[in-house]
């Protein structure tokens, strides 16, 4: 429901209200500004209220590429992590919204250079339409002022000039025309599917960001579009000597004789992104020191269905369950960093990942593998650890597909916690729900499973981890050798004790014997997984949860791996 969210969420809420709130008001006040201040009543006979439309949306422009970068400064995040980890957890959470927050302000930025293009193309259709009037108009005769030096306020001089020359010889013209194909072609390469299938297009396409804020610095700095000067305001002042201009006599005698006289509006950008860049300078100066400290690869596994799981050792290096780290291999790319989820416990020596191979760059590094161990760069671990699930007695943990990999690192420190006799576990049950279209790529997983149910059975505590594993895309031959081995002591797909379910869970059916079996414990629900799914246990949770407090309770929790 809308209240639960809100309080889940009241912290995103707060950031989002106070976003818009100042995008809305810097466009607003602008907007006014520009259409009622008396220095630009010159400059508004020519172009009207297209002028309020492209300052406005210029200054939201400033504003937004102030903040786009400052969401993917993940050591400035992690910093700000460590200091806030006295407050509350909810708190924390927020700040692995980042790249929710990143794509929100690159589509308003998007939006916004829509806006700020069609306002300049009118103005300059009106600016050229002025220049070519001959009809001794306000707007052709301030026109025509060119002819006398730099008292200009109609930047196009000709009649010869084209808008299409304006946009390509011009700085703001030229470097605008630039900064929009940069910005279409970041927005167009960061969809999922490119992301996923064509990770270094996304990548190296992103790098124009360098190209966006050297063109949004120079952009106005030719200054065309101009205001009347405070010294030419004081002489002639518009509102009395508007009419003049238009109707002088040849030998004028009175004040509104003399032209007005016009000025730059200065170019300011570079004060909105100044700090962001910096800022952001520094995080790739503390990213190159961090990936240039030595990783020892201890073990390299290569699992079936071609995931490779590499076992690592850094210095002073320190994880949380889920948290992920970035890696790169030189000996492939050295531009290129990428994301994956700690298999390891923190109990551990080491921190491990396993690569499965989806797209080039993970194909060339498992291919790499198989020869030799080449040179490993990690920066991290970042995101913030899932602690949680050890805060209730019983948790149900739900992975689908890639999304069972955090669960590796929570399953091995739950275990690793029960044999310390850990007296800050309150976990006495774990239910675990694995939703997978094609178990093959996860083998590595039933390893891991085997050898926990393994461990437990042996310690006399095998009823602690109870898994159900789902299949949900299936072949007859799968179905055939189900059929044929159905009475076998373990599963003919995964081999493992509890046997491999077809199709899709029925929840209710699975919450009720949750809810049947721990009749008066607060249950933690925990996702990886697709948005859908979510709200599938969200209403599950709320349908079964007694509203008596002595009773079960369930509590959602959708992680952010």
């Amino acid at each position: 429901t809308m209240g639960n969210w809100l309080v889940n969420h009241w912290f995103s809420a707060a950031v989002l209200a106070a976003w818009l709130g100042i995008n809305i008001f810097l466009f607003t006040y602008y907007f006014l500004f520009f259409d009622r201040d008396e220095r630009y009543f010159y400059t508004r006979a020519i172009l009207g209220s297209a002028l309020a439309w492209a300052r406005a949306s210029a200054k939201c422009l400033n504003f937004n590429s102030m903040l786009i970068l400052l969401p993917v400064c993940r050591n400035l995040l992690s910093f700000l992590r460590g200091t806030c980890s006295c407050c509350r957890r909810t708190l924390r959470k927020q700040l692995d919204h980042n790249l929710t927050f990143h794509k929100l302000v690159a589509y308003a930025l998007a939006l916004l250079t829509a806006v700020h293009t069609i306002a300049h193309l009118f103005n300059l259709e009106r600016y050229n339409q002025s220049q070519q009037a001959t009809d001794g108009s306000l707007p052709a005769v301030l026109s025509e002022m060119h002819l006398q030096g730099s008292k200009w306020l109609n930047p196009i001089h000709s009649n010869q000039t084209t808008v299409e020359y304006v946009a390509f010889t011009t700085i703001p013209g030229l470097t605008g025309v630039i900064i929009t194909l940069a910005l279409i072609l970041m927005v167009t390469s960061s969809t999922e599917f490119i992301r996923r299938n064509y990770f270094e297009l996304f990548w190296y396409t992103h790098h124009l960001f360098l190209v966006y804020f050297a063109g949004l610095v120079i952009h106005g700095i030719a200054g065309l579009v101009r205001g009347q000067t405070e010294q030419s305001m004081a002489e002639v002042h518009p509102y009395h000597c508007a009419e003049y201009l238009t109707q002088r006599e040849q030998n004028c005698t009175h004040s509104c004789c003399k032209d007005p006289e016009f000025g730059s509006i200065p170019a300011e950008s570079w004060k909105w992104v100044l700090a962001p860049i910096i800022l952001y300078v520094f995080e790739r100066i503390l990213r190159v020191w961090r990936a240039h400290q030595k990783v020892v690869v201890k073990k390299v596994v290569m699992h079936p269905a071609r995931v490779l799981e590499l076992q690592m050792q850094k210095k002073g290096f320190c994880m949380e369950v889920g948290q992920y780290i970035f890696v790169n291999c030189p000996a492939i790319s050295a531009l290129e960093w990428h994301p994956f989820t700690l298999t390891s416990a923190p109990e551990e020596d080491f921190f491990s990942i396993h690569i499965r191979a989806a797209g080039d760059w993970t194909e060339r590094l498992i291919d790499t593998f198989q020869l030799e161990t080449p040179r490993i760069e990690v920066d991290g671990p970042f995101g913030t650890a899932s602690e949680d699930v050890f805060q209730y007695e019983v948790a149900m943990l739900v992975g689908a597909g890639i999304g069972v990999t955090p669960f590796a690192s929570i399953l091995k420190s739950v275990w690793y916690k029960f044999q310390q006799a850990d007296q800050t576990l309150k976990t006495k049950k774990i239910y675990f729900y694995w939703l997978c279209r094609d178990t093959g790529a996860f083998a590595w997983f039933n390893d891991l499973l085997a050898s926990l149910e393994q461990k437990m059975a042996e310690s006399g505590k095998a009823d602690f981890l109870t898994y159900r594993l789902f299949l949900t895309g299936w072949d007859t031959s799968i179905a055939n050798n189900v059929a044929l081995h159905f009475d076998t002591a373990t599963d003919t797909v995964t081999g493992l004790r509890h046997k491999t379910i077809f199709g899709r869970p029925m929840w209710n059916t699975e919450f009720a014997a949750v809810a049947a079996a721990h009749p008066r414990s607060v249950v933690g629900v925990f996702l990886c997984g697709p948005e859908a799914l979510a709200r599938s246990l969200q209403k599950s949770c709320h349908q079964h949860s007694s509203l008596d407090p002595r009773k079960v309770k369930f509590y959602f929790n959708k992680e952010n791996f």
